[in-house]
């Protein structure tokens, strides 16, 4: 899977760990931008820096879509995360610990099979 289909599609399934490595550089942005913001916020970059995070919003999505698809769920499973408290617990558990549905399923080829209905992904590691 390319980079672009990976953070701007929701199509397919991914893996947790192709989940938890395309969020580190989204991560990173987040912290970065927070720490920006306290430095700049007279400056001009005061608005450049919400709208950073407003488009990474899209990507983050994205990702959270293409992992609730390997779980067997539907990509709106994703606006549980706004239920207060409970909901960001609950998307973690079930998106970043929470092992993927073996074998195809209705998104699409299991991304962690090997073999020629493996829709070309190599093999990780559960």
């Amino acid at each position: 899977m390319d980079l672009m289909s990976l953070y701007f599609s929701s199509n397919g399934r991914i893996s947790r760990k192709t989940y938890w490595l395309a969020s580190l550089p989204l991560g990173a942005l987040w912290i970065v931008c927070e720490l920006l913001k306290e430095d700049v916020a007279g400056g001009g970059a005061g608005l450049v820096l919400p709208i950073i995070l407003l488009v990474s919003l899209v990507p983050s999505f994205m990702l959270s879509i293409k992992r609730s698809h390997d779980r067997d769920k539907s990509g709106w499973f994703v606006l549980v995360s706004f239920i207060p408290l409970l909901g960001p617990l609950w998307i973690l558990v079930e998106l970043g610990f929470l092992h993927g549905t073996v074998g195809s399923n209705r998104f699409g080829p299991d991304p962690l099979a090997v073999g020629p209905d493996a829709g070309g992904m190599m093999a990780e590691a559960r």
